[in-house]
């Protein structure tokens, strides 16, 4: 994909100039503020720029990639690449405040944040409890990244001419921003009371929660913000979505089954380790249905025991294997992403631009690249 290079380069630019600004800002206040804009600038280092991509090809998919450098485009350019980094603070912010939630040790194969300030804590053998220390400034932490990510949007969308596309931008920026919060409050809420509910209702809840804390606000959102950039007409705009949603779908499916079965090399986090923090994925709901009833209370008593040890994690995955739930995830994931894929003729969109998408679902949903 010739663009994602490109255009990689040019959101960690604007991320380097961004966090700079900010850390410059925190030193002005206090230097005891050092850590927290250290964090920032390695933990936005890295990481594939999925939905960066997604918002510059939404951009082309509607204006197309061969656009005339005129002031109009240069500014369309800024706010798109600014949206884009802006979309990368707010994953961040909420990676951050997910270990918390899950109390996950690592992330991206380091220290989640609040491993990383309860450390600081130990080091400098400060009063209290470093695990108190560590979770309220990670908490802060987050909500630090949260409102920069505001900040990175509205300093790109000052740059744009058209204040309609400023106006639908900003909104589907704020609904992305609602759903995650409450599709994390859904899985929390599934994780906790999922014995409350009927048997026959689990795996619907379980797709709820998909849909709200990750499909939308991992591809559906950033597409459709980098085609209100654009200036996107609705059938554009409807199409951006049509394709995004059963993608983002696929997109989680995936996580959910390398959350049980990923190298950790790849991953960044414990094999397994999804089992350990007993999420109630749609692979578990799926499992669930399939399992006998011997194996589903076994499998019930063992999700979410954080002391799970090796030889459990393998057991666990065997059974779920076995009862054919993992081949049901994968028809899904297929299934959802032709459908993505049928959805991009359905649009006036640039040729270009559905070609680059079209090799994006492909990496998304078997994440080799």
């Amino acid at each position: 994909m010739a663009l994602a290079p490109r255009l990689v380069d040019a959101v960690n630019e604007r991320l380097e100039e961004f966090l700079a600004d900010r850390a410059t800002i925190l030193r002005s206040i206090s230097d005891d503020l050092d850590p927290l804009a250290a964090f920032s600038k390695r933990f936005l280092s890295g990481g594939k720029r999925f939905r960066a991509r997604f918002c510059s090809l939404g951009f082309d998919a509607v204006r197309g990639s061969r656009r005339e450098q005129s002031a109009g485009a240069t500014a369309e350019r800024y706010a798109v690449v600014s949206a884009s980094a802006a979309l990368e603070v707010f994953h961040a912010a909420a990676l951050v405040h997910d270990d918390l939630i899950d109390n996950s040790d690592t992330r991206r194969g380091a220290p989640a944040a609040h491993r990383v300030y309860e450390a600081q804590h130990r080091d400098g053998r400060w009063a209290g409890h470093a695990e108190e220390y560590g979770r309220a400034t990670a908490i802060l932490l987050g909500d630090l990244l949260l409102g920069w990510s505001d900040e990175l949007l509205d300093e790109g969308l000052a740059a744009l001419r058209d204040p309609a596309a400023s106006r639908e931008t900003r909104l589907e920026f704020n609904r992305m921003r609602t759903e995650v919060t409450v599709g994390q409050y859904l899985d929390i809420l599934e994780e906790r009371a999922w014995l409350a509910h009927p048997e026959a209702e689990q795996r619907s809840r379980a797709e709820r929660v998909v849909v709200h804390k990750s499909a939308r606000y991992s591809i559906e959102a950033p597409l459709v913000i980098g085609g209100a950039i654009a200036g996107g007409a609705t059938p554009q705009i409807e199409s951006l979505r049509a394709f995004g949603l059963p993608l983002g779908i696929a997109f989680q499916l995936r996580d959910d089954l390398l959350g049980v079965y990923g190298d950790p090399a790849v991953t960044g986090k414990p094999a397994g380790d999804d089992l350990r923090e007993g999420k109630r994925t749609v692979l578990v709901a799926i499992a669930r249905e399939r399992l006998s009833t011997g194996q589903r209370r076994l499998l019930d008593e063992l999700l979410g025991d954080p002391t799970l040890d090796a030889a459990q994690v393998r057991m666990l995955q065997d059974t779920i294997r076995a009862c054919g739930a993992v081949d049901e995830v994968e028809a899904e994931i297929a299934s959802n992403t032709d459908r993505a894929l049928a959805a991009l003729g359905s649009g006036d969109l640039d040729g270009e631009a559905v070609r680059d998408l079209t090799d994006l679902a492909r990496a998304v949903t078997r994440r080799e690249s």
